[in-house]
């Protein structure tokens, strides 16, 4: 008897939730919590398969484009055998090959030996994941091997880490998993985490950790707000005094070009886009300190204030400026969005600044302080797109002058109000652009509870518009905003809370819409979450099997 995970309505009443979940652990089957997110389809069985971590393997298929020095998979196996045999101490992985047979180097009970066998359509090892990349697989567990298949190796991570979920060990602490069929991709092409580095420096290690749990919960877009007032801890090649004057510190609290890169690497290896953010014009206050004349003068009774605004987009040498920043940051960072931000200009200091009010006056702006700002982020997407680069700008931009906006941007929604994100959708998919919507998940808030709810039950189509127009929505991002977190609240404030909107984003919406039925699966993801070495907090009363053993 099976259990297929498309039976799991949200039209179901709260008592047949119950009796659901009831029949589902009677029959023995310990994937009952399964798979976070939910896959499209998972049917699985109570024939169950014993694991040895002597006798498992990991392989290349023959037909796979991708073999045994495939940098993303090998790496991948190694990770995740550690990952599925966590009480196994050896150190040792074994990769399965014609040529074990051959010499004699498999288990002495082959009966017993089960083998992970990976095959993907395309070797794309040395590349980066990229917006067209397909993370579509199928997953079949039966006796003594699994066949994993995918048209990309990000799809084949995709698939490993579901796999790994479905591992399981009994009270005796032998391992086993049950016969499953998998077929699975994602709603949305892009699931996002942003984390910000300039209200609170974030130790690399900290970023890596998140990016580890990304992938268990199968995001794939790091958004780097890695600069903002505060502070500007990117340390750049070519202007070093915006770190060295603009970080909390010149030396401790900067982010390294060897830093970035691993940051990227570590991204790479998970099927994780590092989307970069140097957001202007407002938002600069830190650039100021390492770049002269970049930030607007302020004037006070006609003379100046001694305080600063915005970026001055009436100089040329801001421009200049700004392409030469832009082609180093083009180079550092691979993925081919980069966010430009363009939120929450204060006009006030250009409306003091008699220079800044002549420019206008000669470029016909009157005293709309909007032109002028439309005006700087037409050339900012100018200098990008000239770099190759698709441009992600925050909804301001199209609020406010739709004249910028091109459907080769991209807006990304994140004022908070249910009923105006509606709104902003259907007004941004008709005017053809495509859209990230983040203002339902700005996790950085917290309340006493289960505010997962919140997260998991968003609609994120739910709005006045054709099909064509909901095609646009691209998909969604949990931000994590720092004014109140460093690397001590992190992860217990993003997980597992990120991780529900991780299965909106992921998961059909019928088959996970109801709260119920998320929560034991939530739970025990959590669960894994925390044996796993992420500090994710808990959701409700409860324990786990193994608790968090770092404090």
């Amino acid at each position: 008897m099976g259990v297929m995970s498309t039976v799991s309505s949200g039209q179901h009443t709260r008592p047949m939730c119950y009796l659901l979940l009831l029949m589902i652990l009677q029959l023995g089957l310990h994937t009952a919590e399964g798979v976070w997110p939910l896959p499209q389809t998972l049917i699985s069985s109570t024939e169950r398969f014993h694991l040895s971590p002597q006798a498992f393997y990991f392989g290349y298929g023959r037909q796979s484009a991708a073999q045994q020095g495939c940098s993303v998979l090998d790496a991948a196996f190694k990770r995740y055998f550690a990952l599925i045999f966590p009480d196994y101490t050896s150190g040792r992985w074994n990769l399965f090959s014609d040529k074990n047979e051959k010499d004699g180097t498999l288990p002495f009970n082959v009966d017993k030996q089960f083998t992970v066998e990976v095959s993907v359509d395309h070797n794309d090892c040395d590349g980066y994941p990229n917006e067209s990349s397909s993370e579509r697989y199928n997953l079949s567990v039966f006796s003594g091997r699994a066949s994993l298949k995918a048209v990309t190796v990000w799809g084949a991570l995709r698939g490993l880490e579901s796999f790994s979920q479905l591992v399981y060990q009994d009270d005796f602490g032998s391992y086993f998993v049950n016969k499953t069929d998998i077929k699975d991709f994602p709603r949305f092409q892009f699931r996002g985490i942003l984390l910000d580095t300039s209200r609170h420096y974030l130790p690399v290690q900290a970023i890596l950790k998140t990016l580890d749990a990304m992938a268990y919960s199968k995001f794939n877009v790091f958004h780097w707000h890695i600069v903002d007032d505060p502070s500007f801890p990117y340390q750049s090649r070519t202007f070093p005094d915006l770190s060295s004057k603009g970080a909390f510190h010149p030396m401790t609290h900067i982010y390294t070009q060897s830093d970035v890169r691993r940051v990227i690497s570590h991204a790479r290896m998970r099927g994780i886009r590092v989307l970069p953010e140097f957001d202007s014009p407002g938002h600069t206050k830190s650039w100021g300190k390492g770049q002269p004349d970049l930030l607007t003068p302020c004037y006070k009774g006609g003379i100046p204030s001694g305080t600063f605004g915005p970026i001055n987009p009436a100089l040329p040498s801001t421009y200049h400026f700004m392409a030469t920043l832009f082609k180093e940051v083009s180079v550092v960072f691979p993925d081919s969005y980069i966010h430009l931000g363009g939120d929450e200009v204060d006009f006030s200091c250009w409306k003091s600044n008699p220079y800044v009010r002549a420019f206008m006056q000669k470029m016909g702006f009157g005293s709309d302080f909007t032109k002028l700002e439309a005006f700087y982020m037409e050339n900012i997407v100018n200098i990008t797109s000239a770099l190759n680069k698709t441009s992600i700008v925050w909804q301001d931009v199209f609020d406010y002058h739709e004249r910028v906006s091109t459907p080769q941007q991209i807006t990304h929604i994140n004022y908070e109000v249910r009923s105006t994100y509606y709104a902003e959708l259907s007004r941004m998919t008709k005017a053809g652009m495509r859209v990230v919507l983040a203002a339902p998940w700005y996790i950085n808030h917290i309340s006493y509870g289960q505010d997962w709810h919140n997260y998991y039950t968003v609609q994120p189509l739910n709005f006045s518009g054709t099909e064509e127009q909901k095609k646009l929505v691209i998909g969604g991002e949990v931000c994590m905003w720092g004014e109140y977190v460093d690397a001590t609240n992190l992860t217990p404030r993003l997980w597992p809370r990120a991780s529900a909107a991780a299965e909106r984003l992921w998961s059909d919406e019928k088959q996970t819409s109801n709260v119920d039925m998320a929560f034991p699966r939530l739970q025990d993801f959590r669960c894994k979450l925390v044996r796993r070495g992420i500090q994710a907090e808990p959701l409700y009363v409860g324990h786990c099997k193994q608790e968090y053993q770092g404090i």
